[in-house]
């Protein structure tokens, strides 16, 4: 029985060693950037570039989020323009691998026949996590990739 229960803790502590710690600096429907895609961000001047660029038609416009840059890097997660509410986008998991990162985003559409607000909308998410000067792979889950 001991066996299995040390099995089973060391098992949890691998998982917790791979999957590095994330924040979320926001989320939402509405960004400036209307093209799909995910950006690696591991300085402050692109960050304030993207962000510029993500809050283009907002006023006012939103403080940036803190982040440092010698500690952590940010990934963001753009769905595109999409013809209706109800669409979103997130960064569900990081995990470190041999040679990197591999990020989990999950992208949400309404349902066939769903009522959704008649707006064009282009969801999005950030998120801090620690700095990491590997390759970072995108694995996209769920969704319509229609526009």
């Amino acid at each position: 029985m001991r066996g299995w229960l040390l099995l089973g803790m060391t098992a949890l502590a691998t998982a917790a060693a791979a999957a590095p710690a994330m924040r979320s600096l926001g989320k939402g429907p509405h960004s400036g950037v209307t093209q799909p895609g995910q950006r690696v961000i591991r300085t402050a001047e692109a960050w304030q570039k993207l962000w510029d660029e993500h809050t283009a038609n907002v006023q006012p416009k939103p403080p940036l989020p803190a982040v440092d840059f010698n500690k952590e890097m940010v990934l963001a997660v753009f769905m595109g323009q999409r013809p209706t509410l109800g669409y979103a986008t997130d960064v569900t998991a990081v995990t470190r691998e041999k040679k990197g990162l591999r990020v989990t985003v999950r992208e949400s559409s309404p349902p066939p026949g769903a009522l959704t607000g008649q707006l064009v909308t282009s969801p999005y998410a950030f998120v801090a996590v620690p700095r990491s000067d590997g390759p970072v792979k995108f694995v996209v889950i769920g969704g319509d990739r229609s526009r």
